[in-house]
């Protein structure tokens, strides 16, 4: 378990790599949803995701430990990031991407100077090759969420969150493999527990979802949901036990739920985020949670998106006028 000491030690680590990203709002997106609704812009971030503030909180610690090389297993976000940071850092990186991984992530990769690897279609047939490499390469592997550095340096969008929004009485995130979640929750249930946070996942990815149901890690087969920085099998072994400590509940929404929160942001806010991303969108505009007049913040974990395939991942949104 990581604790809030954590988080603050690494928020001091990445101060001058990341950016505090803004918050934006939409009066029109509060009023169908019912609540007053913050959009926490983690798209504007440095390599276009939360992902840097991880990455870098985690290669940073392996370089001061003498690590000469890293590696990353990635389907797009986490590896931009790690290779961002380790070429700052003068630092060469591996990135073991899937063999169906979004093109324009994996030419940001290799603009950041890293080497691409690919392997398999899943995050099980991945990761191990990069732990392989590394360990010929007498390198480090930097995990993409299952790891405490990884965690602390995500939990520092929780910290962000608080200063920003007065009052703010929920957190609304998209969950993955759940670094950014339980990072989240531990910065905010250790700090000010009266606030909600709630994950969201898509119905095609549900494998958090599962988890806690179950009461324990649970599985899932290979998905092809839109919303492809969600793909994870299972939640991680770290970061699983903190949402089952933390989280006040998690929603699952549609591929097409999760098109029309897409269509929505790109075309109401001129916003272009990931599916990912919107995914936590689509739970507050199909009113998910329970509540309303509420303020409410929402994580837009990343932005690197793929212009050739948008039209793929657009609705018309005209019943929303």
């Amino acid at each position: 378990m990581i604790h809030i000491a954590d988080i603050i030690q690494a928020r001091e680590t990445i101060e001058n790599t990341i950016h505090t990203t803004p918050i934006l709002q939409s009066d029109q997106l509060s009023r169908l949803c019912n609540n007053d609704v913050f959009l926490k812009a983690e798209h504007l971030q440095k390599t276009g995701s939360f992902k840097i503030r991880g990455a870098t909180n985690k290669v940073t610690e392996a370089v001061r430990a003498g690590a000469e090389s890293v590696t990353a297993a990635s389907s797009g976000n986490h590896g931009q990031a790690v290779a961002y940071i380790a070429d700052s850092l003068g630092v060469p990186a591996t990135i073991v991407v899937p063999e169906d991984a979004t093109p324009c992530k994996v030419d940001a990769i290799r603009a950041y100077k890293g080497k691409i690897e690919t392997c398999g279609t899943t995050s099980a047939e991945r990761i191990p090759q990069a732990k392989m490499l590394a360990e010929k390469t007498s390198g480090v592997y930097i995990p993409p969420y299952d790891d405490p550095y990884t965690m602390a340096g995500q939990g520092t969008v929780g910290m962000e969150i608080m200063e920003q929004i007065e009052d703010v009485d929920a957190v609304v995130v998209p969950v993955g493999g759940g670094g950014l979640l339980s990072g989240i929750l531990t910065a905010i249930k250790e700090t000010q527990p009266r606030i909600k946070v709630y994950g969201v996942e898509p119905e095609t990815a549900n494998d958090t979802f599962l988890s806690l149901k179950n009461g324990k890690i649970t599985t899932i087969p290979p998905t092809q949901t839109i919303a492809d920085g969600l793909r994870a099998s299972q939640p991680g072994d770290l970061t699983f036990p903190v949402l089952q400590k933390y989280l006040d509940d998690l929603f699952l929404v549609s591929e097409k739920e999760i098109k029309l929160a897409f269509s929505f942001v790109m075309e109401r806010m001129k916003q272009l985020i990931e599916p990912s991303s919107a995914v936590a969108v689509a739970a507050i505009m199909n009113n998910k949670l329970p509540f309303e007049g509420k303020k409410m913040a929402v994580v837009i974990s990343g932005g690197n998106v793929d212009i050739r395939k948008i039209g793929e991942m657009t609705v018309d949104t005209v019943d929303l006028c």
